[in-house]
């Protein structure tokens, strides 16, 4: 049984989707420069996770609180 979730679990995470990304030459040229500075070897792997990193940021930052604070408060007087 242990070893079917183990199995199960990587089948989930094998990735099967592909994602094509255009650059204009300054950005290659950038892309590379940065590999080569940072010793950067999978660059696949380093777009994956800056581009994946980004996402989960803005998802943080933009998740719903459970007060919204749309009035000034005591603590917090927002003149415009």
């Amino acid at each position: 049984m242990e070893g079917r979730k183990i199995v199960y679990k990587e089948e989930r995470l094998r990735r099967n989707n592909r994602l094509s990304l255009m650059l204009n030459q300054r950005e290659m040229r950038a892309l590379g420069i940065f590999c080569n500075r940072y010793r950067v070897k999978n660059k696949s792997e380093f777009l994956r996770e800056t581009i994946m990193k980004a996402i989960i940021k803005r998802f943080e930052e933009e998740h719903p609180t459970l007060w919204e604070e749309n009035e000034p408060t005591l603590f917090n007087q927002n003149v415009s």
